[in-house]
């Protein structure tokens, strides 16, 4: 051992930024070095718990369900190749490389992602290769030179995060027990197909799919309202009363209407004038600058990521990853000088020239969890592509936005009536902007000045209309609404320790979300129809499987969630979490394997000829063994001719149906022929030979 300090980083770039700090500038294969110091880097999870392969148990078959390891086995990151899962090279040669560097070190400094999942790729390693080296622990939150530096000098000891790593241990073997065994014993329930499920996965495919059938089996009614506009105002701006009353039906409707019409003055009973503030915005965490990104822009929630992730390597960025809207005392006092470095972008430099006291609405050290609120940097932001620059300017915006002073406005509510109908109308005007000054002008404005009318004031009635409309079911999810959906969950459980928990957290984390969304895409679960969510049929079969099961409720999350910051606070230890998920794991996985509404089908009554085990099952394109083992499949269609009931019962109580019509060759020719078994259970046709009344050659079909 030497006096070499060794860093390694989460990704190459964010490592070649501490090498030049540190002065390692020599490369090497998988490294840089020099100064004393080694720094190289991870990709994502080079380390990851063996797939039930690694367990020796290979295919989807219930006698295995559930898949319970005793003890987790470490392996390096798996890729699919022709013969099933094997070790990424890459990522066995990194490995080997890491290992080395580690056993020549004299002490690591760990500067994967400060947080949960960050700590997790760098301990699956350390203990996958049997470290022993001492560790300390690189906690920033940017990638500043100085953010850097300071980091540097104020390194943490590794065993302060010890409650860390267990927790993200817990939350890994956790998602790998649910998600394994649910997964498999879905599929094997349905018997043909991969079906996918998991602790995140499923309640946000169940959220889609309920906002879905409430859209679908919605019902329309007719509303009506009532519209007055009066004469003699300035300018002759247009103002219109509202009726408070909505009506259901057309009859009483029109009643008011005409006495409102025949009467022909309106009655003022009643004018509040009153001062109402809005306080600035918090600044953005990384769920809210999604949505408002998939709101005003289009971008999907992995797209906004994507670009923030960037726009953090290159310095210009806090660290994107966060689940917090606040800033702590000591980086408030760091905002008026990065407030000072937009100062020279004109669209923003007036309003930072005119700015007071700055708000502290987003400045609490309590709400801060792993890091701080979305922020730019003192770096200045050059040469950015055109999405990078609107990611950018939505974050330095939002800051503008965050420190600026309140916006005031003064509000006045006329109430009126006529005709003995109640109206009712809104009017204000902004006194002082405020933050709302930032956007103020690409903004549709928000005032309505109304005329200086007083209580017992009568207005001749100018125009009179009755306009009908239908009540509107709640849209289809964006991946706006579902994100806050996913953020949310919680609001409508009962159970406060429950509510707090979600309430703080929701389902999945801000860093995970984007992932999870394009899961249920990639799963084909759901697809985008411009910019709604809608389920697919598959979607929709696998949620009126699980609709009804702890695995689609969000209470279920909300436990973990609890659980897994109770590790983190030392409240539980991760071997009792663990049993609890254990016993989980066996409840699911039972659940599953009993559901037979996946593919609806009718038993044949016939056991299966290849294993004669199983029941034949009579599905609407197939027909299958029931034994998971086996799954014999024998396909209707057959060269143009669907084979019905009576003629699969045929051929599975004889080997052979009788002679079929209506057959069409690949020309297009009419032929007839028996369907058969040949020895290793496919179908094949079988002719009649009328001259010997024997049968011809068989064909495969």
């Amino acid at each position: 051992m030497n006096n070499q300090i060794c860093i390694i980083a989460e990704k190459p770039s964010v490592a070649r930024e501490i090498a030049r700090i540190v002065g390692a500038t020599e490369r090497a294969e998988g490294y840089l070095k020099g100064n004393g110091y080694y720094v190289t880097w991870a990709f994502g999870h080079l380390v990851m718990p063996a797939l039930p392969e690694g367990y020796g148990i290979k295919g989807f078959h219930r006698d295995n369900l559930p898949i319970i390891p005793p003890v987790f086995t470490l392996v390096p990151r798996q890729v699919k190749g022709e013969k099933g899962y094997k070790p990424d090279s890459g990522v066995v040669a990194q490995i080997k490389i890491i290992a080395k560097l580690f056993r020549e070190s004299e002490r690591i400094i760990v500067a994967t992602d400060a947080g949960r999942e960050g700590e997790l790729i760098f301990r699956y390693l350390y203990e996958y290769i049997g470290c022993a080296t001492p560790f300390d622990r690189l906690w920033i939150s940017s990638l500043t030179d100085k953010a850097i530096r300071e980091g540097l000098e104020n390194l943490k000891s590794g065993a302060e995060y010890d409650k860390l790593y267990y927790a993200a241990k817990a939350r890994s073997e956790a998602d790998w027990l649910v998600g394994i065994n649910a997964t498999q014993a879905i599929t094997v329930a349905a018997g043909r197909g991969t079906y996918s499920l998991g602790r995140v996965q499923t309640p946000t495919l169940a959220m889609i799919c309920d906002r879905y059938w409430e859209n679908k089996r919605f019902i329309p009614e007719p509303v009506f309202q009532l519209h007055l506009s009066p004469d003699g105002t300035a300018d002759g701006e247009v103002v219109k009363f509202s009726s408070i009353e909505k009506w259901k039906e057309k009859e009483p409707a029109e009643t008011a209407y005409g006495i409102a019409k025949e009467c022909g003055k309106i009655i003022v009973t009643h004018v509040e004038r009153k001062e109402t503030v809005q306080e600035a915005p918090l600044l953005y965490d990384l769920t809210t600058l999604q949505k408002e990104a998939n709101t005003k822009h289009g971008f999907s929630a992995e797209q906004t990521l994507s670009i923030a992730q960037k726009l953090y390597e290159a310095k210009l960025i806090t660290y994107p990853r966060t689940g917090s809207r606040h800033i702590s005392e000591d980086v408030f006092a760091e905002i008026p000088a990065l407030l000072l470095t937009l100062k020279n972008i004109p669209a923003w430099g007036g309003y930072i020239s005119g700015m007071g006291d700055l708000s502290r609405r987003s400045v609490d050290d309590t709400k801060i969890t792993d890091h701080h609120a979305l922020l730019v940097t003192e770096v200045k932001a050059q040469h950015l592509g055109a999405e990078e620059r609107i990611i950018y300017d939505m974050i330095a915006g939002r800051m503008l936005e965050a420190f600026g002073e309140r916006c005031v406005k003064d509000v006045t509510t006329v109430s009126a009536e006529c005709g003995g109908v109640a109206f009712c109308i809104k009017g204000s005007v902004i006194k002082q902007a405020g933050w709302r000054d930032v956007y103020r002008q690409s903004e549709e404005t928000e005032e309505v000045t109304l005329p200086e009318w007083k209580e017992g004031d009568t207005l001749p009635v100018k125009g009179c209309s009755l306009t009908e409309g239908k009540t509107k079911p709640k849209p289809l999810h964006t991946e706006a609404t579902l994100l806050s959906a996913m953020q949310t969950c919680g609001k409508e459980l009962e159970d406060e320790q429950m509510r707090q928990s979600l309430k703080e957290c929701g389902i999945g984390t801000p860093a995970t979300r984007a992932a999870i969304i394009e899961t249920l895409f990639r799963r084909e679960y759901m697809v985008r129809q411009k910019k709604s969510l809608v389920p697919t049929e598959k979607g929709l079969a696998l949620y009126s499987v699980v609709k009804a099961m702890r695995i689609a409720d969000v209470t279920m999350t909300g436990e973990w969630e609890t659980a897994l910051s109770q590790i983190e606070d030392g409240g539980i230890s991760a071997e009792a979490f663990r049993k609890g998920i254990e016993a989980y794991t066996s409840q699911i996985t039972s659940e599953l394997l009993s559901s037979d509404k996946l593919f609806p089908h009718n038993e044949s009554g016939c056991t299966c000829p290849k294993c004669g085990k199983g029941m034949m099952q009579f599905y609407g394109k197939v027909v299958r063994c029931g034994n998971p083992d086996c799954g014999l499949p024998i396909f209707r269609q057959k060269a143009g001719k669907t084979l019905t009931d009576t003629d699969i019962t045929e051929l599975l109580t004889k080997g052979q149906t009788g002679v079929i019509k209506g057959f069409n060759s690949k020309e297009g020719k009419p032929f007839s022929a028996a369907v058969a078994f040949d020895g290793d259970f496919n179908t094949v046709f079988v002719f009649p030979d009328v001259k010997n009344n024997r049968n011809s050659k068989r064909k495969k079909k």
